[in-house]
Formats: structure tokens, sequence, C-alpha cells
């Protein structure tokens, strides 16, 4: 399957034939919502957003649901152990036993990058830094 495994952290981390290649296989789910619906059946996405994103946190959610999968997460870090100074690092090594991918948005660049080095699972950067 296309890039299964892979962390996805900057456009730079993919030849330009990947890029075209998810732009494709975009277009398809987009035309064939019903051949894509439960290919995530069975998956978990966690959502990790250190910053309020209410646009993006919600639009990873949806398309793990539309693709038949489910979710986890917190929306803000207040609501997550790093209020109790907990590292991200160690969140990310927890977090990664349970889920099958991450989705993660933090207010330093660099930050999902440093996580994909923890993570057993692959990572999403859904926003970094400025």
């Amino acid at each position: 399957m296309l890039l299964k495994g892979r962390n996805l952290i900057q456009p730079e981390d993919f030849s330009v034939e990947e890029i075209n290649q998810i732009l494709s296989l975009s277009q398809n789910i987009i035309e064939n919502p019903s051949k894509y619906s439960r290919v995530c059946e069975g998956k978990l996405l966690a959502t990790l957003f250190y910053e309020p994103s209410t646009r993006t946190r919600l639009s990873f959610e949806a398309a793990m649901y539309e693709l038949g999968g489910n979710v986890l997460g917190f929306s803000e870090a207040a609501s997550s152990s790093a209020s109790k100074g907990e590292s991200v690092e160690d969140t990310i090594r927890m977090v990664s036993c349970y889920a099958d991918i991450i989705a993660m948005r933090h207010p330093f660049e660099g930050a999902p990058r440093v996580a994909s080095q923890k993570s057993g699972v692959p990572i999403i950067n859904a926003g970094d830094g400025g």
C-alpha cells in the first residue's frame, strides 16, 4: 500500500512521484467513497493536539471515521498529562502502544519529527511551530 508505515512529517520527505500518487489516491477516494468506507476498519488514529486547532483536528477525525476507523486523543495540552509535566516522548511511547497512527500538532517546530523517532507507529505532522 502507498506509504504504508511511513511518517508524514514534511513534504520534502517525499518524491514528486509519491506526492502524485497521494493526490491520485485522494481523488479516487473523493470519487468513490464507498470503495474506501472500510479500509481503516479496526484501526485507531490518535490525535495529539498540544495546541487548539478545530478545523485540522476535526478534518483528521472525520477522515478516519469516513474510512471506517476510530479516533482517540486530546485537543489541547491542558487536557493531557503534559499539564502535569509528562514529556512528549513519554506520551508518544505510551500512545503508540494503543494507536495504529498518530496525528500530532505541537507549538514547537520539530516536535513531530522527534516524536517519530520515539514512536512505534507512524506520525503525521498536523502542524508544528509557526
